[in-house]
């Protein structure tokens, strides 16, 4: 299949409403070449990174918008509009593939539709843009809702967040401290050729300069490193581990966060991870077994302690609540077109019931982490001042880091250019057992 079509049927499910590139994605790159993947990759990842821009020069060079049916043509005039305007694609190649797509499609009209739009694109995008770059939805490609959220939030960081959020992300490794220092393993990749620092805030990541095939890296398959990115990699430390605490590690996949709390500290009593879907916990058994680790998986609603708590009580809990996931928007570029503004009310809600949940099972003078990837107080600071005053035994703790931005409770790490994703992390701690 041509690596255009390929895009464009996996964006056009999540225009559609229907999925996210990670869901889509796969399916459509296993139709495609080997040597096309990973340009069908960039496809579909850069399209939808900049689809507030890519939509609105579309919108001023059509006649009328594109049926709900037509999501398909649409994905694919997006796929096109990309490759004239951030690829290295000859216009002449951008133009003729995505055109020719069509036929595919079974649906002939869209040729000369198609070739119209992108024609006129390419003589008149310039002057198009120097009128719609006023708006701060196509200068900042960031959809209107989370545009504005973002400036009320943040007055100060608001255009450096959306500038990060656009960029390439850099690749990341944590080594396992198992087996290797930091400084020993940047000293194998030094004797492999491959140019690297280590993290400012994580004590055991290494930023890459250059993004690699993980499995060409020394020791991957041993599991001497993982990929995770440094913000995530703060979990671990942040958690004060002792040897024979037992731990949750609720919403757990892709089990990053787990297989890091294990490497910190082989001698707990145990590690208990809890995910919604079962074959979400496919991905951490994986992660388990390839760095040679054991933890108690259960597939099971976190709210529903009855469904998968022993009533043993647990002496750390890393909650690493669902969230709208805005602070890694650079990795998964597909949240400006799956989130809605009404979105954030239902996840405060729902993080706000796990933190309930959780802090059952929580022993008293046991600590809680409070954890997301969103960059919106909605559902970090906000969640947690509202849990501190509806429970009387939970006290803050300050954390052990200078990253990111102290807030009225937690500390909220930004995206970074070549550094770590958003993030937000608060601490917790439980001095007196719930009355009743």
């Amino acid at each position: 299949m041509n690596p255009r079509l390929a895009a464009a049927k996996a964006l056009a499910a999540v225009l559609s409403g229907k999925a996210s590139l990670n869901s889509s994605l796969p399916t459509q790159l296993d139709k495609v070449e080997d040597r096309d993947r990973g340009f069908t990759q960039d496809l579909a990842f850069g399209t939808a990174r900049w689809q507030p821009r890519l939509s609105a020069l579309a919108e001023k060079l059509l006649q009328k918008p594109f049926k709900a049916a037509d999501a398909d043509v649409e994905a694919l005039l997006l796929v096109g509009l990309y490759q004239l305007l951030y690829t290295r694609v000859p216009p002449h190649a951008a133009i003729g593939e995505t055109v020719g797509c069509a036929d595919k499609l079974k649906k002939p009209w869209a040729k000369g539709l198609l070739n119209a739009v992108l024609r006129n694109a390419q003589r008149e995008h310039e002057a198009i843009f120097a009128e719609l770059e006023r708006d701060p939805v196509v200068r900042t490609a960031h959809p209107r809702w989370l545009q504005k959220s973002l400036k009320a939030f943040w007055p100060e960081q608001w255009e450096a967040i959306c500038e990060a959020n656009n960029a390439h992300p850099p690749m990341i490794l944590r080594v396992n401290r198992r087996h290797h220092s930091r400084d020993a393993y940047l000293g194998l990749l030094t004797e492999a050729g491959i140019a690297a620092q280590p993290c400012t805030f994580s004590r055991d990541g290494i930023v890459l300069e250059a993004a690699a095939d993980v499995r060409s890296l020394p020791g991957f398959a041993e599991g001497w490193i993982s990929v995770q990115d440094e913000a995530a990699q703060l979990a671990a430390d942040l958690l004060d581990l002792a040897p024979g605490q037992r731990v949750l590690d609720a919403c757990c996949a892709p089990g990053g966060k787990t297989c890091h709390i294990l490497e910190a500290e082989p001698a707990l009593a145990g590690v208990v991870a809890v995910d919604l879907e079962a074959k979400r916990l496919v991905r951490v058994k994986e992660n388990l077994e390839r760095l040679g680790l054991n933890a108690k998986l259960i597939a099971a609603d976190g709210r529903d302690t009855a469904a998968w708590w022993d009533g043993k009580p647990f002496q750390r809990i890393l909650l690493d609540a669902p969230c709208s996931a805005t602070g890694v928007i650079r990795r998964h570029p597909d949240i400006k077109l799956t989130r809605q503004a009404d979105d954030i009310p239902a996840l405060a809600q729902l993080q706000g019931e796990l933190l309930d949940a959780m802090w059952k099972t929580l022993e008293v003078g046991g600590i809680l982490l409070y954890a997301t990837c969103s960059a919106l107080p909605t559902e970090n600071t906000e969640v947690i001042g509202a849990f501190l005053e509806r429970t009387p035994g939970a006290r803050e703790l300050d954390l052990a880091t200078t990253a990111g931005i102290k807030q009225p409770h937690g500390r909220q790490l930004l995206a970074q250019q070549g550094g770590h994703d958003g993030f937000y992390y608060a601490k917790l701690i439980k001095i007196a057992a719930a009355r009743g």
